[in-house]
């Protein structure tokens, strides 16, 4: 992305995107001050105020960044699988690998950024509640597409099976932040992919 004007100069909005989102994921959304950002950011605050509008601007945005880049293999595994059954592998695996990347701060941006906001940033952490809650939304209307195709049986439960998913996947970020390395995350993957006794279907 083109850089944009800041106070007489000009910064690379992306550069800049990609350190403030390490800082918010090594931090947290409270955690993270002006001061911090701006040093990251390598900008000072009024080309960060000029840009953003603000921390809770920059935050969005490096939220953004993130989920187009480090967080973007969920997006990719709901665009490439057809099946069910091989879209929640591929999700287990994916984060498995994508939350102990020994490279970042470990875990998930979205999941771990505002966990213990306080009531003032109440709603940064309902943004991004809503985020995950969609993807779980997403997960269910898969499933229940393949209930309905046949490929799954039919006394699966879409909603349940979703939550389940769901509660593995943030249960792995949050190992990962506490030093879960990437074996020991696919060991817990392979676990609750198995226990599902989901046949992988032919996407032909």
């Amino acid at each position: 992305m083109a850089g944009v004007p800041g106070q007489g100069r000009k910064f690379d909005v992306d550069a800049a995107l990609d350190q403030a989102m390490y800082a918010f994921w090594e931090h947290g959304y409270e955690g993270t001050s002006v001061a911090t950002l701006t040093s990251a950011m390598k900008i000072n605050p009024p080309s960060l105020y000029s840009a953003f509008g603000g921390k809770e601007g920059v935050f969005f945005a490096a939220i953004d960044r993130y989920n187009a880049t480090r967080g973007d293999f969920m997006d990719r595994a709901f665009a490439e699988e057809v099946r069910a059954s091989e879209l929640i592998r591929r999700l287990l695996y994916d984060a498995a690998s994508h939350y102990a990347d020994e490279s970042c701060p470990g875990g998930c941006l979205v999941i771990s950024s505002a966990v213990s906001v306080t009531d003032a940033n109440r709603h940064v952490a309902d943004r991004l509640r809503d985020m995950r809650n969609a993807n779980v939304d997403l997960l269910t209307e898969r499933i229940t597409a393949d209930v309905v195709d046949g490929v799954l049986p039919a006394d699966c439960e879409p909603a349940e099976l979703a939550e389940f998913i769901g509660v593995i996947i943030q249960g792995m970020s949050q190992r990962a932040r506490d030093g879960a390395n990437r074996s020991q995350l696919e060991r817990v993957a392979d676990r609750s992919f198995r226990a599902l006794r989901l046949t992988a279907e032919s996407t032909s």
